[in-house]
């Protein structure tokens, strides 16, 4: 089957894939509770817990759960206690990054 064989080629390129690192003024969290309508508490690596939101663009793409590992990217007006998800972090590249010790204030 030529699909099945497209996908396990897709899931071998992702677990390639490199783990993205923070940037600027962004941040590693851990989802701490769901609040509904794509909204959740995050405890940041920075030590503040922010009230983050999952924004239009990526509403469908990206399923977050309790206990998830995502970048957050706080917002420039009261960015101690909101921010938007920007990506979620996969099993694996959770590991990278574990190996790199980013998750040390978090665990």
């Amino acid at each position: 089957m030529p699909g099945k064989k497209k996908r396990e080629e897709q899931e071998k390129e992702e677990r390639m894939s490199r783990a993205p690192l923070p940037r600027r003024n962004q941040v590693i969290g851990l989802v701490d509770q769901l609040l509904g309508a794509k909204r959740m508490y995050v405890d940041c690596a920075d030590g503040k817990r922010r009230l983050c939101r999952v924004p239009g663009r990526a509403k469908r793409r990206v399923w977050v759960r309790e206990g998830d590992f995502v970048l957050v990217e706080p917002w420039s007006i009261q960015g101690d206690e909101r921010g938007d998800v920007v990506y979620k972090y996969k099993y694996y590249q959770v590991d990278i990054l574990r190996k790199r010790g980013l998750l040390k204030e978090l665990e």
